[in-house]
C-alpha cells in the first residue's frame, strides 16, 4: 500500500477524530474543568487534564503553516495549565508546518511509525484463540491494556512517553467510555489474555492499540485480535486499516508480517510552557 498526502490527511483527520470524541467522553476532569477541544486547521488539540497521554495536537499541516493566531491561542491554553504541547507532525504534511514549528520553539523528541493495509485484501492466519466483543463493565478490559501497555518490549527507537500506571489506566477507561469504539478480547477459562479496540472513521479504520497480557505473549494472541478487527474493518466497507509503532520495533516487524505496510512516519514535536 502506498500513501500519498491525501491518504494521509483522511488518516490523521480520523485520528483527530477519535482524540476528540475522548476528551468529550473523559471523566476525570476535576482538576482542569471541562477538557479542552480546539479545533484547527482540520485537526484538533486536546487537553483532558495534566499528564494525560491524550493531551496534544493531530492532524494538521496538510495545507502548509497553521494560522499562528490560533495556534498562539492553543498554545496559551497549554501553558495556563502548566502543560507541555505536544504535536504529532505527519511527515506527508507540508514542510512549511515543520518550519514553522521550529521557529517557534518546537523541539523534537521523537517519531513514530503509521503503518497500514487494505482490510479487504487481508488473509489472516490460523489461530487457536477465539476473539469475543469485550462488552459490558470494562475494568478487566482497562486493566489488561494498562498491564500489557506499561509492560513494552523495549524493542525499537523508543519513545519520549512516560506514564504512570494510574495514568494509563484513568486514559483506558476512558477510550473504553467512547461509544463508537468497539472492544475485542481473548480469554481462556474467564482469564483475558489480550485486548484490541477499533475505532471506524469512514473508510478508514483505526487500529487503536492491541495488547497481550506478559505470560501469554508469543502465543498467537495478537495475530487472533489483529484478524478479527480486519475482519469487521472490511465489513464496515472500510478501505484502509492503519496501527501505529515505534520504528524499528517488534511491533512493526510483527505488522509487516501480517502484510502492513509502512506508510509515513510522525514527528513528535513539544513545546514546554513557561
Amino acid at each position: 500500500m502506498f500513501a500519498p498526502p491525501d491518504l494521509a490527511r483522511r488518516i490523521e483527520a480520523a485520528e483527530a477524530g477519535l482524540l476528540t470524541a475522548l476528551a468529550r467522553h473523559a471523566t476525570a476532569a476535576a482538576v482542569t474543568g471541562a477538557p479542552l477541544v480546539e479545533a484547527i486547521d482540520g485537526g484538533a488539540a486536546v487537553f483532558v487534564r495534566p499528564g494525560a497521554p491524550m493531551n496534544k495536537l493531530v492532524g494538521i499541516g496538510f495545507d502548509g503553516p497553521l494560522d499562528a493566531a490560533r495556534l498562539a491561542t492553543i498554545e496559551a491554553a497549554f501553558a495556563a495549565r502548566s502543560a507541555p504541547l505536544q504535536v504529532e507532525l505527519a511527515t506527508l504534511a507540508r514542510c512549511e508546518a515543520a518550519q514553522q514549528f521550529a521557529a517557534r520553539g518546537y523541539r523534537l523528541v521523537a517519531f513514530e511509525n503509521v503503518l497500514g493495509c487494505d482490510p479487504r485484501q487481508f488473509v489472516p492466519r490460523p489461530t487457536p484463540h477465539r476473539v469475543e466483543p469485550a462488552t459490558g463493565p470494562a475494568a478487566d478490559w482497562v486493566e489488561t491494556m494498562a498491564d500489557s501497555f506499561l509492560a513494552a518490549d523495549g524493542t525499537g527507537a523508543g519513545t519520549a512517553d512516560a506514564f504512570a500506571r494510574t495514568e494509563v489506566v484513568a486514559a483506558m477507561g476512558e477510550l473504553a467510555a467512547v461509544p463508537t469504539l468497539r472492544r475485542y478480547a481473548v480469554r481462556d477459562a474467564g482469564t483475558m489474555l489480550g485486548g484490541a479496540s477499533l475505532h471506524l472513521h469512514g473508510r478508514t479504520a483505526q487500529l487503536c492499540g492491541a495488547a497481550t497480557a506478559p505470560p501469554f505473549r508469543r502465543r498467537g494472541v495478537q495475530a487472533a485480535l489483529l484478524a478479527a478487527r480486519l475482519r469487521d474493518a472490511a465489513a464496515a466497507g472500510c478501505d484502509v486499516a492503519v496501527m501505529t509503532a515505534q520504528p524499528g520495533s517488534l511491533s512493526q516487524h510483527n505488522a509487516q508480517r501480517q502484510g502492513f505496510a509502512l506508510l509515513y512516519a510522525r514527528a513528535i514535536l513539544v513545546k514546554d510552557p513557561g
